[in-house]
């Protein structure tokens, strides 16, 4: 029988504090929950830029600061939620998506929202992986 640890949330240094009550990410075993990240960009506090692109890319800066504090990577991530403003930021949105896991799969579901925390905020993404 496995014995599991408590609970415990990530804090990844150097990352804006949330906007919320909510912890950026929380780990329970190897088992690691990432909160949804936006694009700010935390060494200017303010959106990486206003294109979906730039703005995906950002997000997953933030969610990969936010694995490897919790001892993990992007190549372990299991499932992700994206949350678009339009719909019509689909494909640029999978495309910078595509790069950044390359042949890595992970499970998906994507919808559109009718708005997002941060003003001028087009694309939000959470994610569940797992540590070693």
């Amino acid at each position: 029988m496995t014995e599991y640890s408590d609970a415990a949330p990530i804090i990844a240094p150097g990352l804006p504090a949330p906007v919320g009550p909510y912890s950026p990410g929380m780990i329970f075993d190897r088992l690691i929950l990432v909160s949804g990240q936006g694009a700010t960009d935390p060494a200017t506090g303010r959106l990486a830029g206003p294109d979906v692109e730039s703005q995906t890319r950002q997000v997953f800066r933030n969610m990969e600061a936010i694995l490897q504090a919790a001892g993990s990577d992007l190549s372990r991530v299991l499932r992700c939620g994206v949350f678009l403003t339009d719909m019509r930021d689909f494909e640029a949105m999978n495309r910078v998506y595509a790069e950044v896991f390359g042949e890595h799969r992970p499970a998906r579901t994507t919808v559109c929202v009718s708005t997002l925390p941060d003003k001028g905020l087009r694309v939000e993404i959470d994610c569940m992986a797992y540590r070693s």
